[in-house]
């Protein structure tokens, strides 16, 4: 595969110039043409040969190529100068010029020729194109790239104002990803955009200036950007070279390429031996999941004197690689993972003087011996080999984890040879025994982590190992009870994990510097008793046969206990523990509670979480620092007693046996008993809430409430809930503003008349009670705005008179009749009189037959009663539309008057505000004539006998008629006058068929959506 590189970019400087670049890039585009073919007729590794035939040589080519899915970066040039030439154009080639070079430069000056005739004047075209694509030159540098050099000349000193170009150039392939940025250093200074650039410089030969729109102008000195391009990686470092030559300059700085990282990607040895020449001074290599690791490291030893951390992997390692490593004198970490080691029947040594980390991960070897005087950090890690030899005085960090095919006889020779051995990892080494961990302790006396899990062998009863401040014992079969006397012996430990240590029942430990303890799936495990004064974390779970627990720790803060379905008893002394989570503990017992009370151990508990604490029957907590409380699904709860005065929240669901239940004093802010049933007796004191719920205590008969700032009673369904109690909340509960006693049936005038005493009360439901007199409502509740009588089936016809005749009530806004018995006269003349009403429903009045609100003149003598006479006007001009005030009815809802046939709202009703009507399933409804200025939703679904409809309604949005019996005709001509009608809704309508849509649609110009269900036939 060839590439073919001419960035040529026009600058200004001089016509032939911009011809030459022209006639190059046309060029260009001709070999890249050919190339695709024949990239497509031929096989990619006879492309290489071929190329490597021709004498082209990669370079960085394929070093960041994007090889097997992975990211790259592309190719790279030398940063090799060449001199300017005084006479006509030519091309420097870094080794010989091939016959393809010469071919260039005949069709060149043939095309020039013929494209340039009458130019003078000019210096010819000045292009450095290393062809061979040599990689050799020296790094630069900030202060460097500042000095004598050739391309710097045109430069601003300062670099003021650089101008900062969009620069792509296209290859003709979708493999080649980006340049290094050393490729430029190999490209004239006239082929790469200059920063200088600007002002009256930035001018084409015709004096037009070639500033275009997508330029950004910025001051930025070397060292800015230097500093800037610290905080890129090397991919963002090669697409920054492309920018300029001050970008291409500082991004091939050393110190951005210090460490050289090609992890899983696709490297040729010629390709990082030229990064090892061009970049000496690199101090970190990575070549984890290259090819040929082997070829690749001992070019890196022998080229880079001041490696100090090498990382390889995935691959065979020769025996010279170890033996060359004496010669790296600087090397200080060596990683090597998922390796062959030599040819896996031999010793591999591994001597270095200076090296401090050595990290053998998941390798193959039969035998290697380490000696390095100055190695701190070691491991063998999932490393297959039977032996290993240890000469490393200084080391601090062990890890043999995983070490299956190591013996116990190997593992105490290489742990006893590190006498200031300090970590131990022998994490499933299933060999260790007790005596090996007996000798590590004699010989070890600074060993302060020790890693023995999934070693099935060992019991520690025979093991002292006093300077232990982490063990790890996860799944040992050998750890019981008596292995705790040897634990108790490390009396500077501080953290201790025996998970799935199934032979364990029970841990009692007195150690000082304890903080923390873990302890899950011990399926045999019954007594854990910990006295540890900074004890700050503990993990108990999944224990089944868990029973007691005693805790005394003045650091603990938070304790979680969940699914512990045996335990019992639980002691806690613990000064500083703020959260306590018992979830499904279904053993606890009452006695919980004093533990959680005052004077139990915990003096700022703040949150306790008992849910699913189904032994629990009678809970009382008495505590001065308890903020949450939950109690969720404690089914066997019958009494609850709180006497918490800052308790903020508490959770009840699921309590549904809970019969009493006494708050007092509590800083609840809300509280909702409706869940619990079989309450009967409740006691709430609560100077903060401000809203309770109490909705389904169908027994609840004995009720004290004392909240000053409630503002929010719902009551509903509360059966046997009498006046006094009533009576009795209204004087402690001054502020109520909204009280639900819907089904309230033993509520009386009696204790409606104490209503009195709530003068902000604003909300009032009394549906479905036996109410038969309203006046007492009418005297206490004079700035009631909502008032609900839904199914008051005893309210005589004249129960409402004094809302339209006595005045009564006047703030009232919204009025629910729903499901009563009044008659049509009493709802007429309710209509009527109550013009200030915004919001009425009349669902399911069966008594309401019609709804016409036109003034016939022999009505007017009826209506008569309903209006006050005046000195001014006579009773029939008082009678007038044009003398009536307006209504300020917005909603009138009329849903399932089965007996309402016609509905007649004329303009002189004086219906202004309304804006929503709803009569749907009023079965018998026939005729519909509305004539409202601002009605926007009108729905007659259900109307199954609807023939007539006349709508003058201007601002009407939308109308559902869904399963009407309208026809077509009388539809198209309702609709004509709603000049803004979007929604139509026609669903299930027999008269009217799909054809008629586009009818519809000519007939109501605005209309958005139509629903129809019929299909065309």
């Amino acid at each position: 595969m060839r590439i073919w590189c001419f960035p040529f970019l026009c600058f200004g400087e001089k016509e032939e110039d911009c011809i030459t670049a022209t006639i190059c890039k046309s060029y260009c585009l001709s070999r890249r043409s050919k190339e695709e073919k024949h990239m497509r007729e031929g096989v990619l590794g006879n492309e290489i040969d071929e190329m490597d035939g021709e004498g082209s040589d990669l370079g960085f080519w394929d070093t960041y190529q994007n090889f097997g899915g992975r990211e790259g970066l592309g190719e790279q040039a030398t940063d090799e100068r060449v001199h300017e030439n005084e006479g006509n154009e030519r091309f420097h080639v870094d080794g010989e010029l091939h016959e393809k070079g010469e071919d260039f430069l005949l069709w060149l000056n043939d095309n020039k020729s013929r494209c340039a005739d009458g130019a003078s004047g000019s210096q010819g075209l000045k292009v450095d194109v290393n062809l061979n694509l040599g990689l050799g030159g020296e790094p630069s540098s900030s202060t460097s790239s500042m000095m004598a050099t050739g391309r710097e000349t045109d430069r601003d000193l300062q670099n003021k104002r650089p101008k900062v170009h969009s620069f792509s150039l296209d290859w003709g392939t979708n493999d080649f990803q980006y340049l290094h940025p050393i490729y430029y250093d190999e490209v004239d200074d006239e082929n790469v955009p200059d920063p200088t650039v600007s002002g009256d410089n930035a001018m084409n030969n015709d004096g037009t200036n070639k500033t275009d729109d997508s330029e950004v102008r910025m001051d930025l000195t070397d060292d800015l950007l230097h500093m800037v391009f610290t905080f890129l990686d090397h991919i963002d470092l090669c697409r920054a070279a492309r920018v300029c030559r001050q970008w291409r300059d500082a991004s091939s700085h050393e110190d951005f390429w210090r460490y050289l990282n090609f992890e899983n990607r696709y490297i040729s040895v010629q390709q990082f031996e030229y990064m090892c020449q061009r970049y000496p001074n690199a101090t970190a290599v990575n070549i984890y999941g290259t090819p040929s690791i082997h070829l690749l490291v001992m070019k890196a030893v022998s080229s880079l004197r001041n490696l100090e951390v090498l990382t390889l992997g995935k691959g065979q390692l020769g025996e010279t690689f170890f033996q060359a490593l004496t010669d790296c004198h600087m090397l200080k970490s060596l990683t090597v993972n998922d390796s062959t080691l030599g040819n896996g029947i031999q010793e591999i040594p591994i001597y270095h003087d200076r090296l401090r980390d050595l990290q053998i991960v998941k390798c193959r070897v039969l035998r290697v011996s380490i000696r390095c005087p100055l190695l701190e950090t070691l491991s063998l890690k999932r490393s297959s080999m039977p032996q290993a030899v240890l000469n490393c005085p200084l080391l601090r960090e062990l890890d043999i984890a995983s070490c299956h095919k190591l013996s116990d006889a190997a593992i105490r020779s290489a742990a006893t040879s590190c006498p200031l051995l300090e970590s131990l990892d022998m994490s499933n080494c299933s060999c260790v025994s007790d005596e090996t961990l007996q000798n590590i302790a004699q010989n070890c006396v600074n060993l302060h982590v020790l890693d023995a899990s999934y070693c099935p062998n060992i019991s520690l009863e025979s093991v002292r190992l006093s300077m232990l401040t982490v063990l790890k014992l996860h799944s040992c079969e050998g750890i019981t009870s008596a292995s705790m006397v040897a634990i108790a012996v490390s009396s500077l430990l501080e953290v201790l994990e025996l998970d799935n240590c199934s032979l364990l029942t029970s841990v009692s430990l007195e150690l000082r510097r304890l903080k923390n303890i873990r302890l899950v799936h011990c399926r045999k495990f019954i007594d854990l008793n910990l006295r540890c004064s900074v004890l700050a974390s503990i993990t108990v779970s999944n224990c089944p046969s868990l029973q007691r627990i005693s805790i005394t720790s003045s650091a603990l803060k938070k304790l979680v206990l969940q699914k512990q379905e045996s335990l019992t008893t639980l002691a806690l002394q613990c000064e500083c523990l703020q959260e306590v989570d018992l979830t499904e503990c279904e053993s606890l017992t009452n006695s919980i509670c004093e533990v959680f009370s005052s004077g139990g151990g915990c003096p700022v508990l703040r949150t306790l979480v008992l849910d699913s604490c189904e032994s629990l029957t009678t809970v009382s907590f008495q505590s001065k620092s308890l903020v949450s409380l939950s109690l969720g699904g404690c089914r066997a709860i019958t009494s609850l007693e709180l006497k918490c005065p800052y308790l903020e929240y508490v959770s009840l669901d699921g309590c549904d046996h809970l019969e009493k239940a006494s708050f007092s004093p509590v800083g609840l802010r809300s509280l909702n008993m409706g869940i619990c049933p079989k309450l009967n007796v409740l006691h709430v004191e609560a100077p903060q809430m401000v809203s309770l719920e109490l909705k389904g205590c169908g027994v609840l008969s004995e009720a004290f409430i004392d909240c000053p700032l409630l503002t929010s009673l719902d009551a509903s369904f509360c059966s046997q809930l009498k006046d006094d109690f009533l009576s009795a909340t209204a004087s402690s509960c001054p502020l109520t503003e909204s009280l639900v006693l819907m089904s309230c049936p033993s509520v009386g005038p009696d204790g409606l008349s104490s209503l009195h005493r709530l003068p902000n009360l604003t909300y009032l439901d009394l549906s479905y009670t036996f109410l038969v007199n309203l006046q007492p409502v009418f005297d206490s509740c004079l700035y009631l705005k909502v008032l609900k009588l839904q199914a008051c089936k005893y309210l005589s016809d004249t129960s409402l008179e004094p809302l339209y005749k006595g005045g009564a009530l006047p703030a009232l806004c919204e009025l629910d009749l729903s499901y009563g018995t009044l008659c049509q006269s009493a709802i007429e003349a309710l209509l009527a009189g109550c013009r200030h009403l915004t919001h009425v429903s009349l669902n399911g009045c069966v008594n309401m037959h019609d709804l016409d609100w036109g003034f016939p003149r022999d009505r007017l003598s009826d209506m008569s009663i309903f209006h006050d006479s005046s000195d001014d006007y006579s009773s029939e001009n008082a009678l007038l539309p044009e003398h009536q005030p307006n209504r300020l009815l917005q909603n009138l809802n009329c849903v399932g008057c089965p007996n309402i046939k016609k509905v007649v709202i004329p303009p002189t009703a004086r219906c202004f505000h309304l804006t929503s009507l709803n009569l749907s399933l009023s079965s018998n409804l026939k005729e519909v004539d509305i004539s409202c200025c601002n009605l926007i939703f009108l729905n007659l679904s259900n109307c199954n006998s609807l023939e007539i409809l006349k709508l003058d309604c201007p601002r009407l949005t939308s109308l559902f008629l869904q399963s009407c019996n309208i026809d077509e005709e009388a539809l198209e001509a309702a609709i004509m006058q709603c000049n803004v009608l979007e929604t139509l809704d026609v669903r299930f309508c027999p008269k009217i068929s799909p054809s008629s849509m586009g009818t519809l649609r000519l007939a109501c110009p605005s209309l958005k959506r139509i629903f129809s269900s019929l299909a065309p036939t």
